[in-house]
């Protein structure tokens, strides 16, 4: 079980986190990707000062048209900056999974939503290649600015099928530039998600023409691992 963050605990020693489903397919059955993996160099994009003016949570809240009694999962949550925006705009009907493979990174993220009192708030343990969501618990999952540390895209975004409900739909926020200066270019989000399925449902630019906001449809059916062709390098 993932643990649920209560707005009634009083301070606590950190959380214990765990994934909500059985492992999915192994990573060593997907191919890799033919692009390079960008480090995770920090557990947030950047200062949550500079985004609160930018305005970039609300804009991309409101784009995803998110709504009270909605799961949404933050996938590779970080700091938490999303899921504080998140939780308020599902409500008590709602819920926010956060979800990481850093322990640690969700211990404090823990920590954040008791200290905000966001008792809407679960936490999940993933791996790199498998999120570990409950099956058919998600409306929405949220990658924000993580795509391109994400060494095994085939076998995450696979793996996160079984977890999205009917209509689910995936958002992927990031920079529309080199992978090793931590973006995605357009050509390669595209081609990746379309090569386990996935289709493009809508494309935003949040700031200018640099940070894009893409959303995906999960297909049915995902393809076989040992046929999914992957992507050349960007």
């Amino acid at each position: 079980m993932a643990f649920v963050v209560s707005a009634c605990s009083a301070a606590a020693p950190d959380p214990v986190v765990s994934a909500e489903a059985p492992p999915g397919l192994a990573a060593e059955r997907f191919p890799r990707p033919q692009r390079p993996v960008a480090g995770i160099v920090s557990d947030q994009w950047a200062s949550e000062d500079s985004r609160e003016r930018a305005g970039e949570a609300a804009q991309v809240i409101d784009l995803l048209g998110i709504r009270p009694g909605m799961s949404v999962a933050d996938i590779g949550a970080g700091a938490g900056y999303y899921v504080s925006r998140l939780a308020p705009r599902v409500g008590p009907e709602g819920r926010v999974i956060a979800q990481d493979i850093e322990r640690r990174t969700l211990n404090r993220v823990g920590q954040r939503a008791l200290r905000e009192r966001l008792g809407n708030v679960s936490l999940v343990l993933g791996e790199p290649h498998d999120p570990r969501l409950a099956p058919r618990s998600v409306d929405l999952a949220l990658l924000v600015h993580m795509y391109h540390e994400i060494a095994q895209p085939y076998g995450l975004l696979t793996n996160l099928v079984p977890a999205m409900r009917l209509n689910g739909r995936v958002a992927i926020l990031d920079v529309d530039g080199p992978v090793l200066a931590h973006g995605t270019p357009r050509a390669l989000l595209s081609c990746e998600l379309a090569a386990v399925g996935y289709r493009e449902v809508a494309w935003h630019w949040i700031e200018g023409r640099s940070i894009y906001l893409a959303v995906f449809e999960p297909p049915t059916d995902s393809p076989k691992p040992e046929r999914i062709a992957p992507c050349g390098a960007q």
